[in-house]
C-alpha cells in the first residue's frame, strides 16, 4: 500500500477524528488519546504537532488514499534520558495490517537520527498488543523485555513490553 509521511495541516482534522474515532485503537494507547475522539480533539493534537514541530519532537501525518489516516511521533526526554527518544503511533484499523507502520517506523526514526543528537529510541506496546509488537519487530526493534502488570487501562491491568532500537543498528 502506497502512503507518505508528511508535516501535519489543519485541513487533517476532519481525517483524523473520523479515523481515530476507534475504541479498538484508542485500547491500545495512553488515556491521553480520548475515546471518544472528537472533531475538537483532532484541531487541539494537529495544532500542538504544528506548533512544537522541531522543538524536541517531530510529529507527521500518515498518509493513504489522499488522506490523514494516522500519526508518528518521536520526542525527545530529558535529564539523563536526554540521549534517548519515545516513538509513539497510530494508524486507521482500515489500514492495519497493509505494512504501512513498520516501514513509516522506519522512515521517522532514520530522520529522527539525522535531526537529533540521540542514541536510542523506544516504545513501549501492551504485551497483549501483538500488532503494534510486529510493527516494531519488523522495523529492527529489540525487545529488551516486560514490564509486569505495569500499566492501568479501561479498569483493566496490563503488562507492557519495552523495545529499543539503537542509533548504530538502523542504516543511515
Amino acid at each position: 500500500m502506497d502512503f507518505q509521511l508528511r508535516p501535519w495541516r489543519m485541513e487533517d482534522a476532519e481525517s483524523v477524528a473520523l479515523e481515530a474515532d476507534n475504541p479498538h485503537i484508542a485500547a491500545n494507547l495512553r488515556n491521553v488519546f480520548p475515546c471518544p475522539y472528537t472533531l475538537k480533539d483532532a484541531v487541539d493534537y494537529i495544532s500542538d504537532c504544528i506548533f512544537k514541530e522541531g522543538d524536541r519532537q517531530m510529529t507527521r501525518a500518515v498518509e493513504a488514499d489522499g488522506r490523514a489516516v494516522g500519526s508518528i511521533g518521536i520526542f525527545l526526554l530529558n535529564d539523563v534520558y536526554e540521549k534517548s527518544a519515545e516513538l509513539g503511533y497510530w494508524l486507521s484499523e482500515k489500514y492495519w495490517g497493509q505494512g504501512i507502520m513498520s516501514r513509516a517506523v522506519r522512515m521517522l526514526c532514520k530522520e529522527a537520527f539525522e535531526t537529533f543528537d540521540i542514541v536510542r529510541i523506544f516504545a513501549e506496546p501492551f504485551a497483549d498488543n501483538a500488532g503494534s509488537r510486529g510493527v516494531l519487530e519488523k522495523a529492527g526493534f529489540t525487545c529488551e523485555g516486560t514490564m509486569r502488570s505495569g500499566v492501568y487501562k479501561n479498569g483493566k491491568i496490563h503488562s507492557y513490553c519495552m523495545y529499543s532500537l539503537l542509533r548504530e543498528e538502523l542504516e543511515l
